[in-house]
């Protein structure tokens, strides 16, 4: 089969970049001429783009359920030291000043305030092994579930809490909640458990920290940010959204369950579900015959699943790009890199699957180059400051998680068992590749949704891209009359 026109001659570096957009993996950008260094500490710390957008919602006044919490548990299968996890923990804020970072307001100004690190950070212990073992499971996830619902004050802190739970003697959870401003996908995926790992194993056999010191902190890349994007590079980018959603805007209508809302709630629910390995063998193996990545295969099922649903010829979703992830520098930090992206597409019934990939790649790669920009600067941009009544440009959401690493024996990772409440969207999905296939949440409004309906769209959804992978040149009409 003929890959998709044109990718062939991309360079090395924007083809590892297409690989990896959007799993929060940017290829790193080496050899900068303006490398990030260490900031005067006594200077104020501005901000990150990426920042300055949760900012921007989270000071606009309205209450809302904790939308910006994002939860992990790590699992521990066998003996816990404690005190190890403990001074593990401890480490990590030392090492990482972006998790003892609060923020404050200057001349309508915000700022970052980076605190001392703590001599021993505290960690809410429960014991449930006295409890019947069949109600153990329930009463954790509720336990964590309730620490997630717990609202976090920017400007006070700490923006960051563990809760220990033992199951048994051999079985504990370690529940991490904390909010998004200070982490990301590889953030809470990748580098704090490996970290955290790391630093348990040496601190429990009593050697000193494995892991060498930081070279830069959040704070530096943030200040860095500010001064290599000038307002020239911000402006062209800006350029490039204002003529993306030049034109009429649409408006997706899709079926709900209930009335659509005069205000958002920000309430939110999670169902989770995986898909076996089998679906992720076929999605990958378009993606080696359309030469694209697994995230844009996702995203044109995801594109279409919407056409189907609304009958719309003109669609935008958005989704988060780790905008700033792409430095040499910034590859060990904990921070927040993401950004919301719209992404406009245009489908016709006498479309193919293949065509709409090559439509995808070109969305994608448009993305790339220009995700820096605020996403409250290009509403701005757009069409003035956005109302309150509803999510402007998108309000549904994709995006395709970190790969989990190994975490070794004895250790496991999950995120889709926590529910803090509240969402930013009204749908949100969220994919994991695993070893044994494709795990998802959809995080939704259960003001317009029923839990019922929301797994009934995944399983279409599914249906929707094994047909899609089966049969690439099928048109639009075609694969959607299936």
């Amino acid at each position: 089969m003929e890959p998709i026109a044109s990718i062939g001659h991309l360079s090395e570096a924007k083809r590892r970049l297409l690989d990896a957009l959007l799993s929060h993996e940017k290829p790193v950008r080496r050899g900068s001429s303006r490398a990030i260094t260490r900031r005067n500490t006594s200077a104020s710390v501005p901000l990150s783009l990426a920042q300055e957008e949760i900012w921007h919602r989270a000071q606009d006044g309205i209450d809302k359920p904790p939308f910006y919490n994002e939860s992990i548990t790590i699992h521990r299968q066998g003996a816990l030291d404690v005190a190890a996890l403990q001074q593990s923990l401890t480490e990590i804020v030392r090492r990482h000043e972006a998790w003892r970072t609060t923020f404050y307001t200057l001349d309508g100004q915000p700022f970052q305030i980076v605190h001392p690190a703590p001599e021993r950070f505290p960690i809410s212990t429960y014991d449930l092994s006295t409890l019947p073992e069949s109600r153990r499971e329930e009463e954790a996830l509720r336990l964590a579930s309730e620490q997630a619902r717990e609202q976090f004050n920017l400007k006070t802190g700490p923006l960051l809490r563990v809760r220990l739970i033992h199951l048994g003697d051999t079985r504990h959870q370690v529940h991490v909640t904390m909010h998004q401003i200070i982490v990301d996908g590889v953030s809470v995926f990748r580098i704090f458990p490996l970290e955290l790992i790391k630093l348990y194993e040496a601190f429990a056999e009593g050697r000193p920290s494995p892991l060498p010191e930081p070279g830069i902190q959040y704070g530096d890349f943030a200040r860095w940010q500010k001064e290599f994007l000038g307002q020239e590079i911000l402006e062209r980018q800006l350029n490039y959204w204002q003529e993306q959603l030049s034109g009429e805007l649409p408006s997706l209508e899709w079926p709900c369950d209930r009335a659509r809302l005069s205000i958002l709630t920000y309430r939110g629910s999670i169902v989770s579900g995986e898909w076996p390995s089998v679906v992720a063998e076929q999605l990958h193996e378009i993606c080696r015959e359309e030469s694209v990545s697994l995230f844009m295969v996702l995203l044109a099922g995801f594109v279409l699943w919407w056409h189907q649903y609304t009958k719309e010829n003109d669609i935008i979703v958005g989704t988060l790009a780790p905008a700033g992830r792409e430095q040499q520098e910034v590859q060990g930090l904990l921070g927040c890199f993401l950004n919301p992206v719209p992404l406009r597409f245009r489908i016709t019934q006498s479309m193919t699957f293949h065509d709409l990939l090559r439509q995808t790649r070109e969305v994608v790669s448009g993305a790339v180059a220009n995700d820096d920009v605020p996403f409250f600067r290009i509403l701005e941009r757009v069409g003035g400051k956005p109302g309150l009544s509803e999510n402007p440009l998108f309000d549904v959401v994709i995006s395709l998680a970190p790969r989990l690493p190994d975490l070794g024996s004895g250790w496991d990772q999950t995120f889709m068992d926590v529910e803090s409440g509240g969402s930013t969207w009204n749908l949100y999905l969220e994919l994991n590749e695993r070893s044994h296939g494709i795990v998802f949440r959809t995080q939704y409004n259960p003001d317009l949704f029923n839990a019922e309906t929301v797994c009934r769209m995944t399983d279409d959804l599914k249906l929707l891209l094994e047909a899609a992978a089966a049969k690439p040149r099928k048109t639009i009409s075609e694969l959607c009359r299936e």
